[in-house]
């Protein structure tokens, strides 16, 4: 029997966690891991966090939340490892000579109860990820396979371009040239193959049982339970309750499993798990608290977060706020320095609406460090900044914002109340109002609230956490174009169109990369159609007796090749 591991994370987390074969992989360990050895004994340790498991436990869930483990249930095409593309269910793949259409070779892995994967398993899987029905949040991946536009809107998933030419010939066609589809398509937890049969049969369980609910109770949804759950990954679920879930190596997978037989999770808070870790009860920990980064930061002048996917943004509904210069007006009194400092101590004033850690062209360089800020965060030019506004809300033709808020009406600014969104919320209220005399009231609405007022268009100033499904700049800035279903600052500019559609199509990779960096400036120094006020960072910790964890860019963690380090006998 091999050692029973149990790694800890815990934390409210806002961005996707837990790859499955699509990690791009470090087994180094991370931040610190100073508190006492785990020993060498045989021991039950226990994975908690604070995540949201009521999304489900399957590709395709509706939340970031609900992908935290995936990786250890689920395995996808591709695995992007070190740099280089590595096969999972794939063994092999060709893409045509124009370059658009791929085909996929099936290696023929199993599912836990023995059935056989097909490629079918993927085209349902697929199909089921892009219908709006689902309401995945992962359904933009797939906005780049032809048909997608064609099947959100009517309906009809038959004409997402995905199909199973035999049980283990999978082919998938692209509308342009997207160099990041292995890369970050086919690794996603999104993207994995789900059994239609299995689906069908638990949705039909589970309607029969809400027939018979009862006030109090929980509406059951088909993937509510995880242990009745066939998966096809190096684990399956063996229990799970309110307070904990147990997984347990899947037989049927395939492949030799290197690390843990089982894994438990359990729910915590970050203070509790520091406690257990200064205690040796578990071994790793994350997100690591605010007091021990800053204690990490403190110690080692180098010590840096690592970057989450996401920029806390101002979103301007540009179908009200028409007139850039007024936008642009309402960006430069923002004062991103006293922001940031609300944010918790990883926050970092926003250079760009493409944060830190996204790749550029060779994936050595970073893409936000290659273009360079974007916004002016200088405190000692700040007061030219405000004067600067105050001259553009004038040559705009309103004095103080008194006429803009005749001619808009009252003038709010929507936020959902979490962490530090209120404060960052009523310090900014005042700025506008302070500087400009634009008389802007905060109101807290919850996430669904946010995100169909925003969809519909109604509204006029809005903070969000713009994150992206993949690492990728291209999936930072390729929802503005015009008619895009997921505009929310609907927001129109042909040539700003004409860029995304040059992006999508470029074959040269150093293009691309200018062009992806063109379209950034338009959308921000030039439109000024969103303003981004602050990147956020993580850390976590795997104590020093283990290596083999992983965590890729996109903040998906792996604990499946976790083993003791090797003692060096003296």
């Amino acid at each position: 029997m091999k050692k029973f591991f149990s790694l800890l994370l815990t934390g409210v987390m806002s961005v996707m966690l837990l790859a499955g074969c699509g990690n791009t992989a470090n087994d180094s360990s991370p931040a610190s891991s100073s508190t006492p050895s785990a020993g060498a004994e045989e021991r039950s340790i226990t994975i908690a966090q604070s995540a949201n498991f009521s999304m489900g436990f399957a590709p395709g869930v509706q939340s970031y939340e609900a992908t935290y483990y995936m990786n250890n249930f689920y395995e996808g095409l591709v695995e992007y490892r070190d740099g280089e593309y590595l096969p999972c269910l794939a063994t092999d793949w060709v893409s045509s000579d124009d370059g658009l259409t791929y085909t996929f070779r099936l290696r023929g892995g199993k599912w836990s109860d023995g059935v056989e994967v097909t490629a079918s398993d993927f085209v349902y899987a697929w199909q089921r990820l892009a219908d709006p029905a689902t309401g995945s949040v992962y359904a933009p991946l797939l906005s780049i396979v032809s048909g997608y536009a064609e099947a959100q809107a009517s309906g009809d998933m038959s004409l997402l371009a995905v199909s199973a030419k035999s049980s283990t010939t999978l082919v998938v066609t692209l509308t342009g040239h997207y160099d990041w589809f292995l890369r970050e398509v086919c690794t996603s937890i999104a993207t994995m193959p789900l059994r239609q049969d299995v689906v069908q049969r638990l949705k039909q369980e589970a309607d029969a049982a809400n027939d018979n609910l009862k006030e109090d109770e929980t509406p059951r949804r088909w993937w509510s339970d995880p242990t009745r759950l066939v998966t096809n990954g190096p684990y399956t679920a063996s229990a799970e309750d309110e307070n904990a879930l147990t997984l347990t190596e899947n037989t049927a997978y395939g492949k030799k499993l290197t690390g843990p037989e089982d894994l438990t999770f359990c729910f915590g808070d970050t203070q509790t798990a520091e406690v257990l870790y200064d205690q040796g009860v578990v071994d790793a920990v994350w997100p690591l608290t605010e007091e021990e980064m800053a204690e990490q930061m403190e110690a080692d002048e180098t010590w840096q977060a690592e970057p989450v996917l996401e920029t806390y943004s101002v979103m301007f509904n540009c179908s009200r706020l028409e007139d850039e210069s007024i936008r642009k007006a309402l960006s430069l009194v923002i004062d991103r320095e006293q922001l940031t400092a609300m944010a918790g101590i990883t926050a970092q004033p926003a250079e760009g609406l493409v944060p830190p850690g996204v790749p550029e062209d060779n994936a050595d360089l970073d893409f936000r460090a290659c273009g360079g800020s974007l916004l002016d965060n200088d405190p000692e030019s700040y007061a030219d900044r405000c004067q600067d506004a105050v001259d553009l809300m004038q040559n705009a033709g309103y004095d103080r914002g008194s006429d803009l808020s005749a001619e808009l009406g009252a003038l709010e600014y929507l936020y959902v109340d979490q962490g530090s969104n209120k404060t960052v919320a009523m310090a900014l209220c005042g700025m506008w109002g302070h500087y400009l005399g634009v008389n802007v009231t905060p109101r807290a609405v919850t996430s669904a609230e946010l995100a169909s007022a925003m969809r519909s268009g109604n509204y006029t100033l809005a903070g969000m956490s713009v994150s992206a499904v993949c690492s990728d700049a291209e999936c930072f800035l390729m929802d503005w174009t015009t008619g895009n279903r997921d505009n929310f600052l609907h927001y129109e500019n042909s040539a700003y169109d004409t860029l995304m559609s040059i992006i999508a199509g470029a074959e040269d990779g150093s293009a691309r990369m200018g062009c992806l960096h063109d379209a950034e400036d338009l959308l921000l120094e030039i439109d000024c159609a969103i303003s981004p006020l602050y990147t956020v960072g993580t850390a976590w910790k795997l104590r020093d007796t283990y290596l083999g964890a992983i965590r890729d860019p996109r903040g998906w963690f792996d604990f499946r090749g976790v083993y003791p380090k090797p003692v060096t006998v003296q």
